[in-house]
């Protein structure tokens, strides 16, 4: 198998002339870029880095970031993203875990750099507004190219990538070339992207979505449009100008994407494929993104940093909620709750943690430096992936929450997904999440955190909920209506912050 910067060298000899990124106003073709990245590789060697070590980048998604990427697997380095918006304490932790030789900022993230402290004998490279003795991206530059020969294997480390860390420390998740281009060609063949298309690249590089678009594109001579932070009215320009072919985005970002004002008027025809991850999709936002775009394909993608793919639904609408089957480098189980043996099924339709093969190309090796990670999620060759969820009697897999979400009320488990999917449909209801409150008699009591679009009551939910199939055990007992839902960098929920009472209440 390729690496992946032999795999760019192939597609640039390919087809050179196609048009391979976009950031604003600047346009590369892969010849370009191919000219431009070697001339990169050069200028990370002439600062002492070889292959193996560790550079971690803290940038948006700019043409910089993608090209730090690519020229990192050209060089063997091991690129090491962290979100732009990770404070100076989160920054100096990734720099001293990953054993980091240099660091790439811009002047969105200076301030991390000024407040971590201890980095004074590394590189230090600054993509757009340099400090006094630090390298500007214009040096990176100025040694000339190099050889189109990659100095990686498939079996090197590309990429190290860190948890979320939303109950601790993130851990680090190293990744091979092999890992990252098995899960790259599985994201074309499964989201069925043709040659050149065109894809909106938003998804952050720091994070797996955003990585797997960049590198898939790169696979099929593809349009890579940077947006270098989320928001709607920008999405839906660069949508309309760059005539973008398909997008990949949490559910968060196509709630914010098809419920803005500018969507009706704005010409996104050109849409053909949808596909999310990240998190469970409410059937409400499902039907109206279903209406919206009349896509010719609607993926749900479940899987994770450690393991790309679990599985695979090619046609979300049609089964709301369901994952659908193991992707196509992968075998999936769901056991028994609080089981760690993988021999120890559960039935047909009866919720349990889902686990997934470690021996597919897709799989990481291991958590970096945690072997108390390691002893907690692998087990006789399987990922315990922390997530609850059964298989129906057609075998399609359907995720209903995490293990530490479920919500224990009177000696009844209850997951959140459920309740979220029925209150989705009302119509004065935008985002939402359901969350365990402590209830001195019940243990936990199930509450409802509701950012109202209309005019609705509490009293109008809970006749909302009786008139629907869901148990009433599993009712609400309490709604907050909230002014927005607490989310992290990449639109996942986070419940604790709502247990927590860390929320502004409407």
């Amino acid at each position: 198998m390729f690496d992946l910067g032999r795999t760019f060298f192939a597609a640039a000899a390919r087809m050179p002339d196609a048009i391979a990124v976009t950031d604003g106003q600047l346009t590369r073709t892969y010849a370009q870029w191919q000219d431009e990245l070697l001339r990169l590789s050069a200028g990370l060697s002439s600062l002492g880095l070889k292959p193996g070590d560790h550079l971690v980048t803290i940038l948006q998604n700019r043409y910089e970031a993608a090209s730090l990427h690519l020229a990192c697997q050209m060089t063997g380095i091991v690129i090491t993203p962290l979100n732009w918006r990770a404070n100076a304490s989160e920054l100096a932790y990734v720099v001293t875990d990953a054993g980091a030789k240099a660091i790439v900022y811009e002047a969105a993230t200076r301030d991390a750099i000024n407040g971590a402290g201890g980095q004074n004998t590394l590189a230090l490279i600054s993509v757009d507004t340099p400090e006094d003795g630090n390298v500007s991206w214009q040096e990176l530059f100025a040694n000339g190219g190099v050889t189109s020969a990659s100095l990686a294997s498939p079996q090197s480390k590309s990429v190290m990538l860190y948890t979320s860390g939303t109950t601790g420390r993130g851990k680090g998740v190293p990744r091979t070339h092999l890992a990252e281009r098995a899960a790259a060609m599985a994201h074309v063949a499964q989201n069925q992207y043709a040659r050149e298309e065109i894809t909106l690249g938003v998804m952050p590089l720091y994070h797996t979505m955003g990585v797997r678009s960049l590198l898939a594109s790169v696979l099929i001579n593809g349009h890579f449009v940077c947006q270098r932070r989320f928001g709607p009215a920008e999405a839906l320009n660069l949508i309309e100008r760059h005539r973008i072919t398909n997008l990949y985005l949490v559910p968060t970002l196509y709630h914010d994407l098809v419920h803005h004002a500018a969507f009706e008027t704005t010409d996104t025809s050109s849409v053909r494929k949808l596909g999310f991850a990240g998190q469970a999709m409410t059937d409400g936002l499902l039907k109206a993104l279903q209406d919206a775009f009349q896509p010719d394909l609607f993926v749900n993608h479940y899987g994770s940093s450690e393991i790309y793919t679990f599985t695979i639904d090619p046609d979300a609408p049609a089964k709301p909620g369901s994952a659908g089957k193991a992707g196509l480098n992968q075998e999936i189980r769901v056991i028994k709750l609080d089981s760690v043996d993988p021999q120890d099924t559960a039935e047909t339709g009866e919720e349990g943690q889902i686990i997934a093969a470690m021996d597919g190309d897709e799989a990481f090796d291991g958590y970096w430096n945690r072997p108390d990670a390691d002893a907690k999620a692998l087990h006789d060759g399987w990922y315990f992936t922390g997530d609850v969820g059964y298989q129906d009697a057609d075998g399609d897999l359907y995720v209903t929450g995490r293990v530490d979400d479920m919500i224990i009320s009177g000696g009844e488990n209850i997951l959140p997904a459920e309740i979220e999917s029925v209150l989705s449909l009302h119509p004065d209801v935008g985002e939402l999440a359901v969350v365990g409150l402590a209830d001195e008699r019940w243990g936990q009591q199930v509450a409802a955190f509701i950012v109202r679009t209309g005019n609705v009551c509490e009293a109008d939910l809970d006749t909302w909920c009786r008139q629907s199939d869901l148990a009433d055990y599993k009712r609400p007992r309490a709604y907050v209506f909230v002014r927005e839902v607490p989310k992290s960098p990449v639109g996942k929920i986070l419940r604790r912050k709502l247990v927590d009472g860390d929320y502004q209440p409407e």
